[in-house]
Order: structure tokens, then sequence, then C-alpha cells
């Protein structure tokens, strides 16, 4: 609420019934409301006498000789009152928000490569169990859209033909990761993928034509030495699993560099925009699945596993595909909300509890120096996204 001082003139002139003048001597007055102007010689009614409202004399009757009561008038409704009124504070229900998209990824990501993994030992058929994530998730985002759980997205031609690049990255880049995770360990898969940056600046950077400052490709030392440390001290080493981490980590940068072309001027929620993506990876790969393993040896792997597992197999193979469209799902959502920046930092705490849980669980060997080497490929990738920034 703004207040004004502001002196009277040397007096103020009341007209009452019977043509009576008087002059009421003033000095500085205080005003609580915006403005107060004098008005000199201004008629009103014979029982109500104001001055431009903020102040009256109620009644002509309670004039004595030499004096005059000054009552309050009511405030004029018409102007609105300049109240501060603190609201809840955005941002820490902004942070709350991302805190909790994060903790959900995590989570559903750690018990994706979990139960993953129990179906690869059990069931060695990548390129099925691959096909089924993505089948899965496709069946969850066309019932949630005939049942209205959740919006169809519009979509035209022209959105199916940018994605398709970013499908067909995303297929290679999965059967990649699959493969890789069927042949190693949890853990080394992960510490391999966590080279990706170096793959992205040496893709963007001689695709793309891109530069980067000098402390973005400092950052990748770290990087590379912590993953060939991780490398080649691992128990388990082998080639195939090496290379299909290596591979994915090649097709995701080309997915997310298609992604960001391709998307621009779309309005489509980061979620619909998995689902799309998913549908289309499906019709990509289901072909390439049944040519690579086929139906007679998935028929046969798949008796081999209940026998020796049991019902649970059924349960494993259906809950990896389910937290494997969930997670992926909840960090399309998450980039809706946050920057890039924070997108990559909360992709490397993503893989360290990966890599912590699945050593715990599937009680990993592993020697100290590749610990080492591990704790250095992430340290370079968090130096590599605060040096991107």
């Amino acid at each position: 609420m703004i207040s004004s001082i502001k002196p009277a003139s040397s007096s103020i002139s009341i007209a009452i019934s019977g043509g009576l003048r008087r002059s009421i001597p003033t000095k500085l007055k205080f005003s609580p409301l915006p403005i107060i102007k004098n008005c000199h010689n201004q008629s009103f009614n014979s029982n109500v006498l104001s001055h431009q409202k903020p102040l009256h004399i109620s009644s002509a009757s309670n004039f004595k000789r030499g004096e005059v009561k000054v009552e309050a008038y009511e405030a004029d409704r018409s102007r609105p009152l300049d109240i501060n009124i603190e609201l809840p504070d955005e941002q820490s229900a902004q942070k709350l928000k991302i805190g909790i998209y994060f903790a959900t990824w995590w989570a559903l990501n750690v018990v994706f490569n979990i139960y993953n993994k129990k179906v690869l030992n059990a069931f060695p058929y990548p390129w099925l169990t691959s096909t089924l994530s993505l089948a899965c998730g496709s069946l969850m985002m066309l019932v949630s859209w005939a049942t209205r759980i959740a919006d169809a997205p519009k979509t035209d031609l022209d959105f199916w033909k940018s994605l398709f690049p970013v499908a067909l990255a995303h297929t290679i880049g999965h059967v990649a990761a699959t493969v890789s995770m069927s042949k190693v360990a949890v853990s080394f898969t992960h510490i391999i993928k966590s080279g990706e940056p170096a793959f992205s600046v040496l893709v963007s950077r001689f695709f793309m034509g891109e530069t980067f400052p000098l402390p973005v490709y400092l950052s990748l030392l770290p990087i590379i030495g912590g993953c060939a440390l991780a490398a080649i001290t691992e128990l388990n080493f082998n080639i195939t699993g090496f290379m299909g981490a290596m591979i994915s980590n090649l097709a995701f940068v080309f997915r997310n560099i298609f992604s960001k072309k391709g998307m621009k001027g779309k309005s489509v929620s980061g979620m619909n925009y998995y689902a799309c993506l998913s549908m289309m990876s499906l019709v990509i790969l289901t072909p390439f699945a049944i040519a690579v393993e086929g139906p007679q040896m998935w028929a046969a792997g798949w008796q081999n596993a209940v026998s020796q597992v049991g019902p649970n197999f059924v349960w494993w193979v259906v809950a990896q595909s389910v937290f494997y469209h969930l997670y992926n799902q909840v960090s399309y959502m998450s980039l809706d909300q946050i920057s890039p920046l924070t997108f990559s930092i909360g992709n490397t705490m993503k893989r360290i509890s990966v890599i912590v849980a699945s050593i715990i669980i599937f009680h990993t060997p592993i020697q100290p120096v590749n610990a080492l080497g591990a704790a250095i490929a992430i340290l370079g990738t968090f130096l590599y996204s605060q040096a991107k920034q």
C-alpha cells in the first residue's frame, strides 16, 4: 500500500445547509489511502458532507461553534487494495517434484536390471527379451489411451517420419545393451555405458561439426581411462558383452541427436513420445528377432527355463518388461521438467545405484582396482556434465 503526505491548503471550506461556510485550519495530513486531493467549494447533501470520501461530517446537527467532528469515511471499494499475500514456495514444490521423479526413475531402473538379468541367466535370448519389453510397453500405452487414462497424442505423418531414425537408433541401443547383459555382469555393462559422454563428444565433433571448450575434452580422460581400467581388470570379461555395451553407447548418442532434431516444434508430451517410440521400435525389431533367434529356439529355451526356475520365471519376464517401460517413461517425463544438465547428472547417479545394487544382489566378485576404474569413470561423467554446462 502506498501512503502519501501532502500539505493541505491553509483551510478547508465546508458548506452546510443554510449557506453557512466554515473554514477549518489544517496541517500536514498523513493519508493511508493512495491519494487524497483537496477539493474546494464542493456541495453535498445536507446531512452528509464529505471531503472526497476519505473524511466526512455525519450530520450538520453535530456542529458547535469552533468544532467540527470528523469521522472516517468507508474506503472506496472500487479500487483494489495493494496487499502482499505470501504464496506457497513454488520452487520448493518443483524441487520436491524433481526429487520424486529421480527417486522413482532410479528405483524402477534398479528393479528392471535385476529382473532382466535373472531372465537372461535362465533364458539367454536377448532378442526376444528386448522384443517383449517393447511389446509390453506398447500394450500398456494402447490400453491407457483406449480407457482415457492418458490422452492420446495428436500425430501426423511428418511426426512418424521424424521419429523413424530415433526409433532405429533406440532399437539398436536397446538390443545391444540386452546382449551385453546376457554375456557379462550388470555392473560391468553399466560401467562401460558410463562412457557414453565420450561417444557424444566424438560424434558431435566429427559428424555434426560442433566444438567444445577444453574442459569438456579434458573430462573425457577419466571417463576413457576408468572404463579401460575396469575392462582389463574384469574377472568375467567377454568381448561380446563389451562390444554390446559400446554399440549401445554409440546408438543412444545418435538417438539423442535425432530426437533433438525431430522434436523441434512438436507438442507431444514425454510420456506419449516414448510410447510412440516404443511402438515403432517394436515394428522394427520384431522381424530381426525372428530371423536371428526364431520361434523354435524360443520354445525350447522357454521350456528349459520353466523347468529350472518354475512358475516364477513367467513373473520375471513380466516384471522386467513392465519395469523397462516404466523407468524409460519416467525418464522421458523428467525431461519435461528439468534441464539436460540435471538429467545427465541424474543419469550418472542412476548408474551408481544400479552398479551397487547389482553387486550386492548377484554377489558379483569385484577387485579393488576394478572398483577404482568404475569410480574414475563415473567421476569423469560427472565432471563432463559440469564442463558441458
